[in-house]
């Protein structure tokens, strides 16, 4: 990796006020570098420019860290290529992430890394649709959709993967309604408990996380 992603991935750490330990960013490297490498030949994501990569996926992740403190297990549902659960992985080495996805070859990928990495991650090639047992899927304490934006598609099928008193986290764009957000959970027995609104430090993208609450 170059420089440019180097000081893009610190500049928005740094930006945010995340905590990160040291010895997590040369992991956070080596993923996007194998991200990038399999990008070549599968395709993985749309996008391809090292420095894009660490803000867009890697920052955007990690963006996720004080809203996950104190979780052991995370279920990361429509992963693709492991965003934001392995980078997550990468920080938090206690935590144990679970990835599914519909698309076989993101989840080889994301088999992959986590092996050659060492990270507490498995990946399950199924496409969620609210049947834990039947997908093989493990409840979670933090379950989380970066793929599924729309609140109302994700809340319901995401509320089938929490374990008791566990967190449903929806990872949205500037359009964030709290008021609708708050309509959305009453009706599915949730509480909205957070709704933290951030801006990407280099694009300056506005984005917001949605923490939900079992009533």
């Amino acid at each position: 990796m170059d420089d440019r992603f180097r000081t893009t991935l610190k500049d928005g750490i740094d930006g945010l006020g995340l905590a990160v330990p040291s010895d997590a960013l040369p992991l956070l490297e080596k993923y996007a570098d194998r991200l990038l490498a399999w990008n070549r030949k599968v395709n993985l994501t749309a996008i391809t420019d090292p420095a894009e990569v660490a803000e867009k996926h890697l920052v955007d992740s990690l963006a996720l860290l004080p809203d996950i403190q104190g979780a052991k297990t995370l279920l990361d549902v429509g992963s693709g290529a492991g965003l934001p659960g392995v980078p997550l992985a990468c920080v938090d080495r206690k935590l144990q992430v679970t990835c599914c996805d519909g698309v076989g070859k993101k989840v080889a990928f994301v088999k992959a890394v986590a092996a050659e990495l060492d990270l507490s991650v498995r990946a399950f090639a199924v496409r969620a649709e609210g049947k834990p047992e039947a997908e093989r899927l493990p409840l979670a304490e933090v379950v989380v959709s970066r793929a599924l934006a729309d609140p109302d598609r994700w809340l319901p099928l995401g509320l089938n993967y929490l374990v008791p008193g566990g967190r449903l986290i929806a990872m949205l764009g500037r359009e964030a309604d709290e008021p609708a957000l708050r309509a959305t959970a009453e009706s599915l027995g949730l509480r909205l408990a957070g709704l933290r609104r951030y801006v990407l430090p280099v694009s300056r993208a506005e984005r917001a996380v949605a923490t939900f609450l079992q009533r």
